[in-house]
């Protein structure tokens, strides 16, 4: 299975994710922000990121932006609930940023494990 970072300050979503992720067969990391979500993929390889895009410190559009310098390649879903901008436009800027694909919170689980299966294709297995 995969290595996955799930970056996101709301821990209740953090916790809920990680645990469907761990069901899965993935091994999982955290971080409650981009900031340490780059310190996280600095010390632990990872196959898939699941970032939150409204956060503080350093939100998730900024952490994609430097992880995209720091680990091009590295295949990313953002995930939203909205915020000061509606989820869809928000979302809109993910992809444009990288996000290989997007999700409006709250995330149904089903469809959430089907899209990282997605995204992790071959690797996944």
């Amino acid at each position: 299975m995969a290595r996955v970072l799930v970056v996101d300050d709301q821990p209740d979503f953090r916790r809920a994710t990680i645990r469907l992720l761990e069901r899965a067969g993935h091994t999982v990391t955290e971080a409650a922000d981009g900031a340490e979500g780059l310190r996280q993929i600095a010390a632990h390889p990872t196959d898939l990121v699941v970032t939150d895009l409204f956060m503080p410190d350093m939100d998730g559009l900024e952490f994609m932006r430097e992880l995209a310098r720091r680990r091009p390649g590295t295949r990313v879903i953002a995930v939203s609930g909205g915020g000061a901008m509606d989820a869809a436009s928000i979302l809109e800027v993910a992809s444009a940023l990288g996000a290989v694909r997007t999700l409006a919170k709250p995330v149904d689980p089903t469809a959430f494990l089907a899209l990282v299966q997605e995204v992790l294709g071959a690797d996944a297995g």
